[in-house]
């Protein structure tokens, strides 16, 4: 079997902003998620028919960060994936439902970081640059978003056990992650649970590098080796259009081999 591991902000889906600024969407893309009555992510058309020939030669997996609720928004084609790899590979979706006992294993890869995670909680807590909310997400990792997050993330780094704890960014987005929490071993568990012959990743960000390493094919987009020195069997993508047309098609004419 061959499973292909998909991560979904700006590898498969773009955010309004990220494509139209202020112009008004064309007739290429598809609308996938609503939030609050309002049209927040995208797809073009050449993904959603990739999508639709990969999923008669392969299993595709949606491996992503994003939450249980934020992963619902999403409607990228007419009939929802099978499997679904959510909170940073915490938490399996098998036909819209999660497995207890692939959580109840997350919780105790990560029962080590326990105390890194309240610290960083209770540190960012006091933060002044903080901008939002604190969460705990399923309990498995910590998310908030702040002004100057790089400021932020030093501050944590000098503070946590990174040897325990990943504190990444995504934008304004501040994240504690246990290292055991990556999308990496989240590929390698589903690998074994599945029974997977070959597997093929795809991700644009630090939280898919693991994911890409791990894989038998690691895909990610033009730049992405340069930026973040990553190891394995890696094809970066040349940057001639979008990133989810270009690594979808590739996946194609690799699948008819």
């Amino acid at each position: 079997m061959r499973v292909v591991h998909l991560d979904l902000d700006n590898t498969l889906i773009y955010s309004y902003k990220h494509i139209f600024g202020a112009e008004k969407p064309d007739g290429r893309w598809k609308n996938v998620e609503t939030y609050q009555g309002r049209k927040i992510s995208y797809v073009t058309e050449k993904t959603q028919e990739l999508l639709r020939y990969l999923r008669k030669k392969c299993l595709l997996v949606p491996t992503t960060t994003r939450t249980i609720e934020q992963y619902n928004r999403i409607e990228i084609d007419a009939e929802p994936f099978d499997y679904a790899l959510v909170c940073n590979g915490g938490i399996l979706r098998i036909n819209g439902e999660s497995d207890p006992s692939w959580y109840d294993r997350s919780r105790e890869l990560i029962e080590d970081c326990t105390k890194e995670l309240r610290h960083a909680l209770s540190l960012l807590e006091k933060e002044p640059l903080r901008k939002f909310e604190l969460r705990f997400i399923e309990e498995l990792f910590v998310f908030t978003k702040c002004n100057d997050p790089d400021t932020v993330i030093s501050g944590l780094k000098t503070e946590l056990d990174t040897e325990k704890i990943d504190v990444l960014a995504n934008g304004e987005k501040v994240y504690a992650v246990p290292k055991k929490l990556n999308k990496g071993m989240a590929l390698q568990r589903f690998c074994e649970y599945i029974g997977a012959d070959e597997v093929i990743a795809a991700g644009d960000s630090e939280f898919d590098v693991s994911m890409v390493e791990a894989a038998d094919i690691g895909i990610v987009p033009s730049g992405f080796c340069r930026k973040h020195q990553v190891g394995g069997n890696i094809k970066e993508m040349k940057g001639e259009s979008f990133f989810s047309d270009e690594m979808l098609s590739w996946i194609k004419e690799y699948v008819k081999l």
